[in-house]
Order: C-alpha cells, then structure tokens, then sequence
C-alpha cells in the first residue's frame, strides 16, 4: 500500500521536479528502435475521471509486472490530476505521465485552475487537450477549436508535449463531412503553431461516435480519415510536418483490435480509454508492430 510521503523533497531548492525526486522502478523493452525517420507509435492511455488510491495502486502494479515494451513505442498515461503525485511516484520510468487537461493561464489569481507550468514542474511530459468530452461540455459550455488551441500553444511554449485530440460525431459521420469537422479543428491550430511546434505535438483522431460504444471505424476505414488528415497537413502546414507528425486512432481501441488498427500505414498508435484502465492496455502496447 502506498503511503505518503514517498518521495524526499528537499525545500532548500525547487530546481528539481518533483518526479526527480522519485525512486520509480526500471522498465524494460524489446524489439528494435524505430528507424532513423520513421515514426515511432504512440499508446496513449486516458483514464478520465475514474480510480482511487486504491484501485490505481493495483493498476500500477499490474503496469509495473506487465513485462517489456517495444522499443519502436512510446507509451504516455494520462491521470486525473489528484493521482498524478502518485503515478509520478511509483508507475515504471518507461511509462510517461500526462495530464487530461491544462489551464489557458500562468500561474496566479486563477481560482481551480492548474497550469501547464505547475504540471511541467511535477515531472509531467505531456498533455491531452480538446478531448470530445471536454469540447461537447458536461453541464458547463464545453470548449471550442480556438480555446484549445491557445491552451495547446501556451502547453508547449510550457515544454509540455500534447495530444491534440479531433474527430466527428456520427451524424457528422453520416452526413459526409468527417474532414470538415476535423479541418476545422486543425485550422484553428495551425493558425498558432509554428511548424516547429509541430514535433511536439500528435493528432489524435477520435471518432466521436466510437469512443465509450464498443463500435469502432474498421481499420480500412480509419486509415481512410488518417490519411486524409495526413494530406490536409500536407496542405496547409508542410510536406516535412505530415510526414513527421504522429497520427493516434482513439475510437475504443483495444486488444483485439489493436494490432489490424496499427498495421495502417497512417495510424500510428492509439489513445485508449476504457481499457487503459486495466492490465489489457499492455495488450494494445503489444499490438505495436515490429519495426
């Protein structure tokens, strides 16, 4: 059982993170790296709202014995903000922390907000920003295109990398507008980011109508709406960004269907919900293709 606190602080100086203060546990991996040029996968994990103290230590513990990752994938887990101290304390080092969310603030008078230099300071790499669920609202205005991607902005000038999530909902779906909706919410990015921006940042494609509903894009279909945005990027940003930037399927990917997903030549890792939430997220870890 966890007991706090774990790690040693030491007051006399705040230059170090928190996370570097912390005795992790090793991880370990196996394959081959991802070559020169290519791009490596991403498996996001996105545990929401959801866990206590007590339910997270034995996620982290089945994390912890989950055995090698492959050495062509980063994978990143994004905590609710109140259990990031103790993923940052005790999930494997080869695992990356992130948050679900981050302030369009610095720090100051912003009563319940959490900036992305406070998260930065805690040792968090990364951050998932313009999630479905944060733009569709839940009982309060949700956020549109232009919020995130000033929060997206503000998160890199920070030194946090993001997950910048868009996708359609199924009456958008339906109706044939798919890259509409997802242009949109790419413009108001590229409107901000420089193309150097651009390295720290990947697009996670999440079809609305998938997420949480058991349904999911067939992986000839997703590869569809990936290489479309590839091109759109192609487009309007540069040749060199599409081709670099890192393109995640978020529509309840999972391990049976993690490895037919991947072997797209556009989809470039997941960002996982509902399984992220239990020892089968390390199944969509090894889905990852070989490199």
């Amino acid at each position: 059982m966890i007991t706090f606190p774990i790690c040693p602080i030491s007051y006399s100086s705040y230059t170090m993170a928190f996370s570097d203060t912390c005795s992790r546990p090793e991880g370990s991996s196996t394959g081959s790296a991802a070559a020169d040029g290519a791009r490596a996968y991403l498996i996001g994990g996105n545990w929401k709202s959801n866990g206590t103290v007590a339910s997270l230590e034995k996620l982290i513990a089945e994390f912890n014995a989950a055995g090698p990752i492959p050495a062509n994938a980063e994978v990143v887990v994004g905590a609710p903000f109140i259990h990031i101290p103790i993923a940052l304390q005790s999930l494997r080092k080869d695992v990356e922390i992130a948050a679900q969310n981050c302030s369009l603030t610095g720090t100051g008078a912003y009563t319940g907000e959490i900036t992305a230099s406070q998260l930065k300071d805690m040792g968090v790499t990364w951050v998932i920003l313009g999630h479905s669920e944060r733009r569709e609202g839940f009982g309060m205005a949700g956020e549109d295109s232009e919020l995130v991607a000033k929060k997206t902005k503000l998160a890199l000038a920070e030194g946090l990398k993001v997950m910048l999530c868009i996708g359609e909902k199924k009456e958008e779906r339906e109706a044939g507008t798919t890259m509409d909706v997802c242009a949109e919410q790419l413009k108001a990015a590229t409107a901000v980011l420089s193309e150097e921006d651009w390295a720290n940042v990947s697009i996670a494609y999440e079809p609305v109508w998938a997420i949480g509903t058991g349904l999911t894009a067939t992986p000839e279909m997703a590869q569809e709406t990936h290489a479309n945005i590839r091109q759109w990027m192609a487009d309007n940003v540069s040749a060199a960004v599409a081709a670099a930037v890192r393109i995640q399927y978020g529509g309840s990917m999972k391990g049976a269907n993690a490895a037919g997903l991947m072997s797209q030549t556009d989809i470039d890792g997941g960002l996982i919900g509902g399984a992220s939430l239990t020892k089968g997220f390390f199944d969509v870890v090894n889905g990852v293709p070989s490199a």
